[in-house]
């Protein structure tokens, strides 16, 4: 038990932080959609009630999409971009472990069955992971839309207004402006970490160069 706590630790306590939030965040908007509710004369939702509306599944999903979408992003312009002193590249001087053509491994026992199967498996899995984040951003991306839709189509309801439909609210700058204020986001903390490594450290982090590394030395190979 300990050594499975020891080696999965990183992933424990990130989930377990991914568990503690979102019951936070859903908490939290249940309590501040009924004070809006009563301010604006309507009767309190039930908490089942608003974790099923539209107003938390787009709060929910807008977030998850623009990470998926950063995530991505970054997997995949790590493959073919460099930036020279930062451990988030590859050394654009020498090749990469991760460049290695993997049909050169197809006869190891212990390589993924992808790998020893060859073809279309191992081109697949060769990028598979750029596929899911890519997937995960797709879907994110939908479930968002559909629930912003919602939310906009009780917004009007209760305005007296016809509700628009999904592909109209699509093309509306609200659905937009929810998208693009956390995509910038992402990207722009994805790039200072990418920048600001190149110059500090974090004793211990796989994510920092050594403490004595040189500002030039680029990946941590």
């Amino acid at each position: 038990m300990k050594k499975a706590l020891r080696d999965n630790g990183l992933s424990i306590v990130l989930f377990t932080l991914f568990t503690l939030a979102i019951i936070g965040h859903g908490w939290a908007g249940w309590l501040s959609e009924n004070e809006d509710r009563l301010r604006d004369g309507l009767s309190e939702l039930p908490l089942a009630g608003y974790l099923a509306s539209g107003a938390f599944v787009s709060s929910v999903f807008e977030n998850w999409e623009s990470e998926f979408l950063q995530m991505g992003c970054y997997v995949c312009l790590t493959a073919y971009l460099f930036q020279r002193g930062s451990p988030e590249s590859k050394n654009p001087d020498k090749p990469a472990p991760q460049d290695r053509d993997p049909a050169l491994d197809a006869g190891k026992a212990d390589a993924p069955w992808p790998v020893r199967a060859g073809g279309m498996a191992r081109m697949l899995y060769s990028h598979s992971l750029g596929i899911a984040l890519f997937l995960l951003f797709v879907a994110s991306f939908v479930l968002h839309l559909s629930g912003s839709a919602a939310d906009a189509a009780e917004e009007a309801i209760l305005a007296g207004e016809a509700p628009p439909t999904i592909l109209e609210h699509l093309g509306s700058a609200s659905f937009w402006f929810e998208s693009f204020q956390n995509w910038q986001s992402e990207f722009l903390s994805t790039a200072v970490l990418i920048v600001l490594a190149i110059f500090l450290r974090e004793r211990g982090s796989p994510e920092s160069k050594p403490v004595s590394a040189p500002h030039g030395e680029t990946g941590n190979d």
